[in-house]
């Protein structure tokens, strides 16, 4: 039976549509206007200014420019290296210390989860982190990107809620017909726990590919870098590399051919992870959903 509503409410409907159109596009038309901007005309974009709502004279010069450097090659390699060993990494450690923390007869486990919990608030500090990676001897090896950042107390925290909603029943009857803990978890668990891996993989996934930091403190090989650090390098020398082109060899050319390659390089660094999350976008939404509201 279908509701029929009253002027106020029709009301404040509209008004909720109008103000979330506003916010939709203040939030989504930076992120097109870099687009646009990115294949147009530099000279043309840079002298215009003001909005842009379609290209100015379709142009690649700035993305030929990224293209033709092999740094953002071999940085395309290593992100993507560490994008699939760093989240497959923390995903096993988190799921598999979710699961530990979820058991009710763990011993110590209200001391362990203090001292997960005691992490968020405190830490070590750049330094002293720097000097056990060093001690490691981590530093220039890819190993150093990973293995520091491998788990999130906040995604450890919300996979552990996921693990404590499902019923304790499931692995009281795969524990009666002689399931170990280690089937348990990988043949019961794990299935069980899809939409909440899908969640931290995201995430995981995510804070590794916008990751320089970290490499900017442990990596100096330049084989060893991620894409953001290239691109990063190339926003520092967008500005020369503006002389590079015959036609846009004056002041306001250059500028202009500086400001393109930072349209491109920040499209080259959002494209690959946007094309990932529609794929476990129902996931995403029901892990999270899941996770918090229960357990």
């Amino acid at each position: 039976m279908k509701i029929k509503k009253s002027f106020g409410e029709k009301v404040f409907d509209c008004v909720n549509v109008i103000i979330l159109g506003i916010l939709a596009v203040i939030t989504l038309y930076p992120c097109y206007y870099v687009l646009i901007a990115s294949v147009s005309d530099p000279v043309k974009i840079y002298d215009a200014g003001g909005l842009l709502f379609w290209p100015k004279d379709f142009a690649l010069y700035s993305y030929m420019s990224v293209i033709k450097n092999s740094a953002v090659w071999i940085g395309y390699r290593n992100t993507i290296f560490y994008v699939i060993g760093g989240t497959l990494l923390s995903v096993l450690l988190t799921t598999s210390a979710a699961f530990c923390g979820s058991r009710r007869k763990l011993p110590g486990k209200n001391i362990i989860m203090f001292l997960i919990m005691f992490t968020m608030y405190f830490n070590g500090g750049l330094i002293p982190t720097y000097l056990v990676v060093k001690s490691l001897g981590l530093l220039n090896t890819p190993l150093a990107m990973i293995i520091p950042t491998a788990i999130s107390t906040y995604n450890l925290i919300i996979t552990l809620s996921y693990f404590r909603s499902i019923p304790e029943s499931l692995e009281e009857a795969a524990m009666i017909d002689g399931a170990s803990y280690f089937r348990i978890f990988y043949q019961i668990m794990i299935p069980l726990a899809t939409p909440i891996i899908a969640v931290i993989s995201l995430y995981y996934a995510v804070a590794m590919w916008n990751n320089y930091f970290t490499a900017m403190i442990y990596i100096t090989d330049k084989k060893l870098i991620p894409l953001q650090m290239v691109l990063r390098d190339i926003l520092l020398q967008s500005n020369s590399m503006g002389n590079d082109v015959n036609n846009l060899s004056t002041e306001s050319g250059a500028a202009a051919y500086a400001m393109n390659i930072r349209y491109a390089t920040i499209v080259v660094s959002t494209i690959p992870i946007l094309c990932v999350y529609p794929f476990i976008q129902r996931y995403f939404i029901k892990g999270v959903m899941i996770g918090a509201v229960k357990g």
